[in-house]
């Protein structure tokens, strides 16, 4: 496979949103998100990333197909539900870039694009300077959650070994539809932070 990495700022994402939208709704199905995708909000969320202009899309591409998509943005131009875990703690909220997702289609995964989108978006938040680290959030399931695959692995080692610290009393709570569920549901989200070195 031939995949090619393009990185977007701000508005320039735009001729890629609809498929950012798709992938963002294929991915999260699966465990342990296992996201009712919603075409809307897909856009709405998006469209909000894409209005900073601090902001960043790594692109995964296999021609003029998306395969997968990192995104990150300043904390301080994301929602309210994001600040307020960083406020508790006594960080400035302008002090921290903010990673929102990596989706990767799975036949492309294990090629070293995990490290790459982690790299570009990185390296785009020390090109902009005045901040002091990085970090994102990530959804925890029971061990014993009956929906897990046999085959599943977090990602909890890639983060380590990156450089990130799971916080250990850090959340945020969203809300959104599991599958088969009619209605949305609050799920709390687990947050890692990283030093930005310079």
């Amino acid at each position: 496979m031939s995949v090619r990495v393009v990185t977007c700022v701000g508005s320039a994402v735009a001729p890629y949103v609809d498929d950012l939208a798709r992938l963002r709704i294929e991915v999260f199905r699966d465990y342990p998100y296992l996201y009712e995708g919603d075409d809307a909000y897909e856009r709405r969320y998006l469209e909000a990333y894409a209005a900073s202009s601090r902001s960043v899309f790594v692109l995964a591409l296999d021609g003029a197909k998306v395969v997968g998509a990192s995104t990150g943005i300043p904390l301080s131009d994301d929602g309210e539900a994001f600040h307020q875990p960083f406020r508790a703690r006594g960080i400035a909220v302008d002090d921290v870039y903010y990673f929102g997702e990596s989706v990767l289609q799975p036949a492309y995964r294990g090629q070293g694009l995990g490290h790459r989108f982690f790299d570009e978006r990185e390296a785009h938040a020390q090109h902009l300077g005045g901040y002091a680290m990085t970090a994102f959030c990530a959804i925890e399931r029971p061990i014993d959650d009956p929906r897990r695959p046999t085959d599943y692995r977090s990602n909890d080692m890639f983060w380590h070994k990156r450089g990130y610290e799971r916080q250990d009393a850090m959340f945020c709570t969203l809300k959104w539809t599991e599958l088969g569920d009619s209605e949305q549901s609050e799920h709390r989200l687990r947050f890692w932070l990283r030093p930005l070195t310079v």
